[in-house]
């Protein structure tokens, strides 16, 4: 298969999929990457910073994530741990409650044409 069809899909529930993960608790960059490898690494495909980063700054911008800096015990470089505003939540709620509605349509598709080629 043509791997711009599934890159469309993976762009289009990356936003869903990170508010999803900062929703979880407040994390910064390099966490959510881990998690989103570790758990979607097969579907997304190893995502990486300079595919995450831009869309946090987009929904930071956008006024659904807030940030605040922490410095690092470690070497001194501060983290940038991000959170949902209360605009944040809403949009994330918005955008689930469409994705259960969009999968079940597309489900629903499916079902019609693999219960066609079954019939021939």
């Amino acid at each position: 298969m043509d791997g711009r069809y599934s890159q469309q899909f993976k762009k289009g529930a990356l936003e869903l999929v990170l508010l999803s993960l900062i929703a979880r608790k407040e994390t910064y960059g390099y966490e959510i990457i881990t998690q989103l490898n570790d758990v979607g690494g097969r579907v997304f495909g190893g995502a990486k910073e300079g595919t995450i980063y831009p869309i946090l700054y987009r929904l930071q911008d956008a006024g659904l994530l807030q940030c605040r800096l922490v410095p690092s015990p470690a070497n001194g470089r501060s983290k940038k741990y991000y959170s949902l505003t209360g605009e944040g939540r809403r949009a994330l709620e918005e955008l689930a409650a469409f994705w259960r509605d969009y999968t079940a349509c597309v489900d629903h598709f499916l079902t019609l044409a693999e219960d066609r080629e079954e019939k021939k």
